[in-house]
C-alpha cells in the first residue's frame, strides 16, 4: 500500500528486465511499468510483459503496463567520413540522394519532409543542437542556411517544429507493436509524435477499447490542438524531451502547467516525463534542481511522474525509484500542499456522476471520513473521484482486472479486485470490510461510498452513502 497519491512509472530496460529487479522496483515505489518499443522486438516485449505479470501475481496487487510506441523517427543519412562540420551562415542541402554526405549536403530519406517544407521553415538536427533555415524548397530537396552549426554525424535525428508533416503518427512498426501489445494485454498505449486529434483517433480504432490511449505531447503542432486531443485521448503525457527540442526550452515549464491543469479539469490522467532524475543514471543521488523538478510536478497535481533511462539503463534503478517515492511522499506531507491542490479545484461537469463525486469529497471533508470507496466496472467512478483530489484515500473496488490495472496510473487511487455486490447491503458491508482490511479505516470511523445503481452499470455513478465501519468488521 502506497502512502502517497501521485503514481510512479518506471521504464524497464537492460538494467531492470529481471523478475528480481522488477519486484524490487515495485517494492520501492513503482506503480506502472513502461515498455519502450523503440528498444524492444516482439520476443523482448513478450518476455518483459510476462515478467511484470509474474511479479503482479506474487504481490497480489494490480500493476499497470504502458507500451510506448516509437512513432515516426526522422533521421539524416550517412556521411562519407562519419560526420561533417556545419558552419554558421553556410549553405547546406538536404535531399533524397543516398550518396554519403559531406559538409555541403546529406540525405534525409523522408519524402514527406520535402512535401511539407516551405521557404522559412526550420529544421532541427541532433536534438536541436544544429538549426537550419530553409531558403529553397523542392519536392525532393531543400537548400538551407546553417543558423546554428556544429558537428553532425550519421543517423542523427531530424525535427521539423513548425511544419505539419503529411504523415500519420503510427508507422507500420507501430501497428505491429500495438497489435502484439494489445494481444498480450497491456493497459496503456502511448502514442509518440502526434500532430493532430486524428492521430489519436487512429490509435483508438486500433485499440478498440482493449487498452487506454495516452497522447504524448512533444510537438508544437499538438499544442495548437491540445483541447481536442485531450477530449479524444484517455490521458496525456508531457514528453519534455522532444518538446524541449522543438520549443524554446524556457516555454516548456509553462506548457507543463497548462497541460496538467487542462487534464485536471477534464478528469484525464496526466504524466510528467523525461529527465526528472537524469543524473541518477550514473549517480546514486540526484541534483537539487532535479528534486525540485519532481516536487513541482507533484505540487501541480500530476497523476504520475516517470523515470526513463534512470530505471531502464542506469546504474541505480532501484535508488531512482526510491528517491522519486521519497520526494513525492515528502511533498504530499508538506503543509502548503493541500492549499495548492485545492486552489486548482474546478467545478464539476453538469452531470449526476460528477455531482456525486464532488459531493463525496465535500461530505468526506465535513465528516472527517477515513476514505472514499468507489464501486466501478469501467473505472469512470474512480477517475471522477481522483479529479476532485481529496485529501483522504480513494479505494476503488472493481471486479474487472483490466480496470484495476489501468487505474494504477491514476492519482490517489488504491484498487482492490472484488466480485460485484449482490445488493446494497452487501455493497456497504464489503466496502467497510475492505477499507478496514486494506488499512484505510478503523471500526467506528465513517467512509463515503459511491456507486452506480443498478449495481454493475458502467459509467452510471448515481449514489452516495455514508457508512460506519462496524466493530464486527475485524471478525468478517
Amino acid at each position: 500500500m502506497r502512502r502517497r497519491n501521485v503514481k510512479i512509472i518506471a521504464t524497464l530496460g537492460p538494467a531492470s528486465t529481471s523478475a528480481e529487479m522488477i519486484r524490487t522496483l515495485y517494492a520501492t515505489g513503482a506503480d506502472v511499468f513502461r515498455l519502450n518499443m523503440s528498444h524492444l522486438d516482439a520476443a523482448g516485449l513478450k518476455k518483459v510483459h510476462a515478467l511484470v505479470r509474474q511479479v503482479e501475481k506474487e504481490v497480489e496487487r494490480p500493476i499497470g503496463i504502458l507500451a510506448d510506441l516509437q512513432g515516426p523517427k526522422l533521421r539524416v543519412g550517412a556521411f562519407a567520413d562519419g560526420s561533417a562540420d556545419l558552419v554558421n551562415g553556410d549553405t547546406f542541402r538536404i535531399d533524397l540522394d543516398e550518396t554519403p554526405g559531406d559538409k555541403t549536403r546529406v540525405c534525409v530519406p523522408h519524402p514527406e519532409i520535402f512535401a511539407a517544407l516551405e521557404e522559412g521553415s526550420s529544421l532541427l538536427l541532433d536534438d536541436g543542437r544544429i538549426r537550419l533555415r530553409v531558403t529553397e524548397a523542392n519536392k525532393d530537396y531543400a537548400v538551407t542556411q546553417v543558423v546554428t552549426g556544429g558537428e553532425l554525424s550519421n543517423r542523427k535525428g531530424v525535427n521539423v517544429p513548425d511544419t505539419l508533416l503529411p504523415m500519420t503518427a503510427l508507422t507500420e512498426k507501430d501497428r505491429r507493436d500495438a497489435e502484439l501489445a494489445l494481444e498480450l494485454g497491456v493497459d496503456w498505449l502511448a502514442l509518440s509524435f502526434i500532430q493532430r486529434p486524428e492521430d489519436v483517433a487512429e490509435a483508438r480504432k486500433i485499440a478498440k477499447g482493449r487498452a487506454a490511449v495516452m497522447a504524448k505531447i512533444e510537438k508544437p503542432l499538438a499544442l495548437t490542438h491540445l483541447q481536442e486531443i485531450a477530449e479524444i485521448a484517455d490521458g496525456l503525457m508531457v514528453a519534455r524531451g522532444d518538446l524541449g527540442v522543438e520549443l524554446p526550452v524556457e516555454q516548456v515549464p509553462g506548457w507543463q502547467k497548462q497541460i496538467t491543469r487542462l487534464c485536471r479539469r477534464a478528469g484525464k490522467p496526466v504524466v510528467v516525463a523525461t529527465q526528472m532524475l537524469e543524473s541518477m543514471i550514473s549517480s546514486p543521488m540526484p541534483t537539487r534542481a532535479e528534486v525540485s523538478d519532481v516536487a513541482t510536478a507533484v505540487f501541480e497535481g500530476a497523476d504520475a511522474v516517470m523515470l526513463s533511462a534512470e530505471s531502464a539503463a542506469g546504474d541505480f534503478p532501484a535508488e531512482a525509484v526510491e528517491m522519486m517515492n521519497r520526494i513525492a511522499a515528502q511533498v504530499e506531507h508538506d503543509p502548503t500542499y493541500p492549499g495548492i491542490i485545492y486552489a486548482q479545484q474546478t467545478q464539476p461537469e453538469a452531470t449526476g456522476a460528477d455531482a456525486i463525486s464532488a459531493a463525496a469529497r465535500t461530505v468526506a471533508d465535513t465528516l472527517n471520513a477515513a476514505a472514499i470507496v468507489c464501486w466501478t466496472n469501467s473505472g469512470s467512478t474512480g477517475l471522477r473521484a481522483a479529479r476532485e483530489r481529496p485529501q483522504l484515500p480513494i479505494v476503488v473496488l472493481t471486479p474487472i482486472e483490466t480496470t484495476a490495472r489501468r487505474l494504477a496510473l491514476v492519482w490517489g487511487v488504491h484498487c482492490v479486485l472484488t466480485e460485484d455486490a449482490r445488493d446494497l447491503d452487501e455493497m456497504v458491508e464489503r466496502a467497510s470490510r475492505i477499507a478496514f482490511q486494506e488499512g484505510f479505516a478503523q471500526p467506528g470511523q465513517r467512509i463515503i461510498i459511491t456507486a452506480g445503481v443498478p449495481l454493475g452499470t458502467p459509467g452510471a455513478t448515481n449514489m452516495l452513502r455514508v457508512a460506519y465501519v462496524g466493530s464486527d468488521t475485524k471478525r468478517s
